[in-house]
């Protein structure tokens, strides 16, 4: 039995939506503090967070925050709208890398470090397709990815390694570490998405477009 027939009717459709949108969203942020206490490189993203947390000196939780709600104004010139998953996805990812944060324990032995990281990828790629299949609205970093992907026909995989590189580049010149790990998340998250995206848009099949093929 396909994802899309576990829950029937209208009213079910809506619930199962906005209970991945939340779960997606709660385990994005728990994959970001899994990342973090693997200590091999923290995600392109976050490593420009990490840059920023050393000038502006907040809680990682808030510098993610405070990130999210400035990226929402480059959609303005992709013409994008926001919804209920993208002002969720602002406090509720924010919220869950700290709530992570303070139940993992820092781990020191190499061999579960590299799992722990493994998992993080992983399950980064796999909250990414949850919340954005709900289609309630794309995170704001997402959501610029879709944009872009929207306005120039590219696929996912191309578009999202090519903002992942930008940002990590960006968050190095700010001050941020990064490591083996940074660079195994920036060559693997795009295609993790776009593998998992069109098996959890919920309510219509994933857009079958050039923005979803082989670049």
């Amino acid at each position: 039995m396909g994802p899309l027939n576990l829950f029937k009717g209208e009213g079910n459709t809506v619930l199962r939506r906005l209970v991945q949108l939340y779960l997606g969203l709660a385990l994005y942020g728990f994959s970001m503090a899994l990342m973090i206490r693997a200590d091999l490189g923290l995600d392109p993203w976050d490593v420009f967070h990490q840059g920023l947390n050393s000038l502006i000196g907040v809680s990682f939780g808030t510098v993610t925050m405070i990130v999210g709600a400035v990226v929402l104004l480059l959609w303005i010139p992709l013409r994008q709208k926001p919804g209920l998953g993208t002002v969720s996805n602002v406090v509720v990812i924010g919220l869950s890398v700290d709530a992570g944060l303070d139940v993992l324990p820092a781990v020191h032995a190499l061999a579960p470090r590299i799992l722990l990281m493994v998992a993080a990828i992983v399950l980064n790629g796999l909250a990414g397709g949850a919340y954005i299949g709900a289609r309630l609205g794309p995170g704001p970093r997402d959501g610029l990815m879709t944009g872009i992907c929207a306005r120039t026909g590219r696929s996912v995989r191309l578009i999202r390694t090519a903002i992942e590189i930008s940002v990590l580049l960006t968050g190095v010149a700010l001050g941020g570490s990064f490591g083996v790990g940074t660079v195994a998340y920036a060559l693997s998250i795009g295609p993790l998405v776009q593998f998992f995206l069109p098996r959890l848009t919920v309510g219509e099949p994933a857009p079958r477009s050039s923005a979803w093929s082989e670049a």
